[in-house]
């Protein structure tokens, strides 16, 4: 799933990678690959994560991974970062997620009952960027779907979601909802559509697996 998300992204781009499964996205991508990797902690220019032992301790991104600089990296304060988001200087985002409803609406921040440290970035992130994208998996630990016809759990942003990555499908969301877009090898367009609490159209064509 974050190796075929790795592949959304573009030479060239200034992408955020969000709290969770995105922050792994870097280690995907070829070391010479020509990207603006940025986090909302103050840093343009990520290079892979690093174990404890090579780390510098003080270098994490926003999800408290240790990661390291390229050539060119830059360090900015939290007004600075936010002001590159707000600007709409981001070409893509990917977000993690706790359900996605059928018309892109995305929430992500807070289950009521469990502890939050707040909403952070995320509805900056999900409405100023260009592009949308989640990382999550298809259903919750109860084997509960998280892609849903409207979303139960209060809400990051409203209708800001144009692509989801699980660990069973890519999905698009487009004006009439939920399209099948490829598949996990292994996994049938039936057992998909039983953990979709939406209507997904399926193509006639057969889909690619990834």
């Amino acid at each position: 799933m974050i190796a075929r998300a790795a592949r959304e992204i573009q030479p060239g781009m200034v992408v955020n990678l969000g709290i969770g499964l995105p922050t792994k996205v870097v280690n995907h991508l070829p070391a010479d690959f020509p990207v603006c990797l940025h986090t909302e902690n103050g840093l343009a220019g990520i290079g892979p994560t690093l174990p404890p032992e090579q780390a510098d301790r003080n270098l994490i991104d926003a999800g408290g991974a240790y990661v390291s600089t390229i050539p060119g990296s830059a360090f900015f304060d939290s007004a600075t970062s936010f002001a590159l988001v707000r600007s709409g200087r981001l070409d893509l985002t990917m977000l993690g997620a706790f359900e996605v409803a059928a018309n892109g609406d995305l929430a992500n921040w807070k289950i009521p009952g469990k502890f939050s440290p707040g909403v952070g970035g995320g509805i900056e992130l999900a409405q100023k960027a260009r592009r949308v994208v989640v990382l999550t998996t298809h259903t919750d630990r109860a084997g509960n779907p998280k892609l849903k016809d409207h979303c139960r759990l209060p809400l990051t942003a409203r209708g800001c979601v144009g692509r989801i990555f699980t660990d069973m499908a890519v999905i698009d969301v487009g004006p009439d909802g939920f399209h099948l877009v490829e598949t996990a090898q292994g996994v049938s367009v039936a057992e998909i559509k039983e953990a979709t609490d939406a209507v997904l159209t399926v193509p006639d064509t057969t889909l690619p697996s990834f």
